[in-house]
C-alpha cells in the first residue's frame, strides 16, 4: 500500500512537468530580426523625410504692368531745332559753311561724314523752314528714341519759289544725364492720315413719350439760348454738379439740329448739336452735347 502511493506521486509530478513545460520563441529567429530591421528602417526614413523635407505650396505669381511716361519735350524741342538748321540754306558759300556747322552739333560724327554732300557749294535753291509737326516720339530701346517728323519748306530758285511739305523718320540717342544726339538720318516716312474710323450714332428708341420730348426740347431751346453769356449763378438754375462751365462768349443761338432721346427711370439722355452764330466772326458754330436731365420741379442738367 505505500509502495503504490509513492509511484502515484511519482505520475501526479510527472505529469504536472509535462504540464507547466512552455516552448518559447527566441529573439534571434531571422523573422523576429526581420521585422526588427523593417520597423527600425522605417523610423528612420521617417525622422529624415521630417527633415529633409521640402516645404510645398502654390506660388501665384502676379504681374504688374506699369506704364513708364516719358518726357519727350527735351526731344522734341531738340528735333525742332535740329530740323530747322538742317533744311534752312541760300545758295551761297558762306551759308552752306554755317549750316555744316550748326548740323554737327545733333549728328554723331558718321552722320556728319554722310551729309557732307547733301546741300552742295553750287546748289542753285535756298531753303527757308515753316512750320514743324512732331507726329510722334516712341521708344525703340533703351534709351532710344524715334520721331516722326513733317516739315515745311519753302523752296526758292532765281525768281520762283515753291512750298514742299516732307515727313522723315530719324532716330535719337538720349545718355544718362539727358544729352540727345541723332544716330539715324532724316529718312522718309508717311504721315498720319485721316482714320475711316465711324463711331456708332445714337438713335432714339422709343422710351421717351412725346410730352417729356416737348418739354426737354423747350428746356434745351431756353437754356441754350443764354448759355454763352450765363454767369456761374445763373446756371445753377439750370445745371446741377458743374455738368456746364460758363463760357462767356457772344454767341446767337439758332437751333438744336438732330437730338436723339433715351430715357433710363427718372433720367432722360440726350445728344444734340447745338447751332450758334459767332457774333464776332459771324461764321457759324456747331456744338456737340450729350446731357444727362432729372426732373424735380422743373428739368436740371445733372451731366
Amino acid at each position: 500500500m505505500r509502495r503504490f502511493f509513492k509511484r502515484k506521486e511519482k505520475q501526479t509530478t510527472e505529469t504536472k512537468t509535462r504540464k507547466m513545460k512552455v516552448r518559447t520563441v527566441g529573439t534571434r529567429k531571422k523573422t523576429v530580426t526581420l521585422l526588427w530591421i523593417l520597423l527600425i528602417g522605417s523610423l528612420a526614413f521617417g525622422i529624415y523625410k521630417n527633415f529633409t523635407a521640402i516645404d510645398q505650396h502654390t506660388v501665384h505669381e502676379k504681374e504688374i504692368i506699369e506704364n513708364e511716361i516719358i518726357d519727350t519735350n527735351a526731344i522734341e524741342s531738340f528735333t525742332k531745332n535740329f530740323v530747322k538748321d538742317y533744311y534752312t540754306w541760300q545758295n551761297e558759300k558762306d551759308s552752306i559753311e554755317q549750316r555744316v556747322e550748326k548740323i554737327s552739333h545733333y549728328l554723331t560724327e558718321e552722320l556728319q561724314a554722310l551729309n557732307t554732300d547733301t546741300v552742295r557749294d553750287d546748289i542753285p535753291t535756298s531753303s527757308s523752314v515753316g512750320n514743324i509737326d512732331i507726329w510722334s516720339v516712341s521708344p525703340e530701346n533703351d534709351n532710344t528714341y524715334a520721331v516722326v517728323y513733317s516739315v515745311d519748306q519753302k523752296i526758292m530758285e532765281d525768281k520762283n519759289s515753291e512750298m514742299v511739305r516732307s515727313t522723315y523718320r530719324i532716330l535719337l540717342h538720349q545718355d544718362n544725364v539727358g544729352n540727345l544726339v541723332i544716330i539715324q538720318n532724316p529718312t522718309l516716312w508717311s504721315m498720319p492720315n485721316k482714320s475711316d474710323y465711324e463711331p456708332q450714332q445714337p438713335e432714339s428708341n422709343g422710351t421717351v413719350d412725346s410730352d417729356t420730348v416737348q418739354e426737354v426740347t423747350e428746356f434745351l431751346e431756353t437754356f441754350f439760348a443764354f448759355y454763352p453769356t450765363a454767369t456761374n449763378k445763373e446756371l445753377a438754375y439750370y445745371v446741377k454738379n458743374n455738368a456746364l462751365p460758363p463760357i462767356g462768349k457772344d454767341y446767337l443761338f439758332s437751333e438744336l439740329v438732330n437730338p436723339v432721346f433715351q430715357q433710363s427711370g427718372n433720367q432722360v439722355y440726350v445728344w444734340v448739336s447745338v447751332k450758334y452764330l459767332n457774333e464776332t466772326t459771324k461764321a457759324m458754330q456747331f456744338s456737340q452735347y450729350v446731357l444727362t436731365l432729372e426732373k424735380d420741379t422743373n428739368w436740371m442738367i445733372v451731366k
